[in-house]
């Protein structure tokens, strides 16, 4: 399967669906929780969550070009944000012919929080639960659970002392391994079920015991390197190392600077959290986590790193807290999120964690890139401007036409251009 179809972005959306369904030999009516607006049916919606009125539609697009570890990956992006799908997938575009991207992911590790008070002796406290964490280990296994057959569930035990302005607390990690499952639920349920267990050993009083989304043990982290020729716009070499030079000041200015970094963060964001939503995933966790992370060192600071190599390639790696799931969840319950999940063909949790990263590094680089050259706007405004013709009020008939004469008009894009060539048209027509 090659994640590389030309001329992609100007076919029709049932020839989309039919050039990626002829890439992995399926067939186009495999496609049909797309294009089906009911594919949510209220009676399902209702059970998702409370108090449910009615349902909302984003676009999912597919991200071309990836290879990831030796494979090619079609990466869907649920998003309303133009422009994103087509900066990932250039850069994917450009790191394929430089051996395109590799990942390394950490086991599906997560860390369950017990926070307990009223310790007369905390050093003695966390000495007794060093004695007993063989057995608590054994108890908080001690269920019927799948994932727990399939070798996961609590590994290890971890205390620490933390003082606040209240008062000392020591507080409790239990390391979870949820195996393919996102994990909320199962760590939570762990540490419900260790907390009457602790209290007795340590003579204190639980007070919160809920998991963490600052999933340190849970990292995916992502490289790629590109070469001059690829970088540039011509293939020029000399044009490559002048934009390479520029990304990397780009870069240092985003590590330096947690105003720059909220925004280069964001456009990282930008490629994983689509994912994690077209795929069924937590996404307001794993924004959590990353920006939790990306402070881990005291200091607001880049999520990724950039540097030149002796041969004056640009590389770059991500490192990042992504706690998905393959299994349970909303990704086996909305038949669209299980199409999605279905398309990017990773086996497990981590692979899936490892694609969001490199997405997310491909990202990086795409925005540094336009900012480091035309600027950001060009690009965007030229894909958004249909958006701006419908928010106009044009009708599907009039959208490609008054986009046209937007472009033909030279001028910068503004939504002032835009109503004026829309009400044009009209008068001519």
């Amino acid at each position: 399967m090659d994640s590389r179809i030309s001329g992609f972005y100007s076919l029709s959306m049932d020839e989309r669906h039919e050039a990626i369904a002829n890439a992995l030999s399926l067939s186009p009516e495999h496609f049909h929780p797309w294009i089906n607006p009911q594919s949510l049916d209220q009676e399902t919606a209702n059970r998702m969550i409370e108090n449910v009125v009615g349902q909302l539609s984003l676009p999912v697009g597919i991200a071309m070009n990836f290879l990831i570890d030796g494979e090619s990956k079609f990466i869907p992006f649920c998003v309303e944000e133009s422009s994103i799908v087509a900066a990932a997938s250039n850069i994917a575009k450009r790191a394929f012919k430089c051996g395109g991207f590799t990942t390394n992911v950490d086991p599906p590790l997560m860390i369950g929080q017990l926070q307990i008070l009223d310790v007369k002796n905390i050093d003695n406290a966390i000495k007794v639960i060093e004695e007993n964490k063989k057995e608590l280990i054994e108890k908080c296994n001690d269920i019927e659970s799948t994932m727990i057959r399939l070798g996961g569930g609590c590994k290890d035990i971890e205390c620490k002392i933390l003082e606040t302005e209240s008062e000392k607390m020591l507080i409790v990690h239990l390391i979870v391994d949820t195996r393919d499952a996102m994990g909320a639920n199962a760590v939570n349920t762990m540490a419900e079920r260790a907390a009457p267990w602790l209290e007795n050993l340590t003579g204190g009083r639980i007070l919160l015991r809920i998991l963490s989304n600052l999933a340190t043990k849970r990292l995916a982290r992502a490289s790629v390197k590109l070469s001059p020729e690829a970088i540039s716009s011509k293939g020029e070499p000399s044009e490559g190392a002048q934009i390479i030079n520029d990304i990397i000041l780009a870069y240092e200015f985003a590590d330096a600077d947690p105003w720059r970094a909220a925004t280069h963060n964001k456009g990282i964001m930008n490629a994983i959290s689509p994912i994690g939503l077209a795929c069924g995933q937590d996404w307001r966790a794993i924004e959590a986590g990353a920006h939790a992370y990306a402070s881990i060192t005291g200091r607001y600071r880049s999520m990724t790193r950039w540097w030149i190599d002796e041969q004056g390639w640009i590389n770059g790696t991500i490192e990042i807290p992504l706690a998905v799931g393959t299994v349970g969840g909303a990704s086996k319950i909305h038949p669209v999120a299980k199409l999605n999940l279905e398309l990017t063909k990773t086996n497990s949790a981590q692979e899936l964690a490892g694609v969001m990263a490199c997405a997310g590094l491909a990202q990086n680089l795409g925005a540094m890139r336009a900012l480091a050259t035309k600027g950001i706007q060009e690009g965007h405004m030229r894909l958004h401007l249909r958006n701006m013709v419908m928010s106009a009020g044009a009708t599907p008939d009039e959208v490609d036409e008054v986009a046209n004469a937007v472009r033909l008009d030279g001028g910068n894009i503004t939504q002032s251009l835009v109503d004026s060539k829309l009400k044009e048209f009209r008068n001519q027509s």
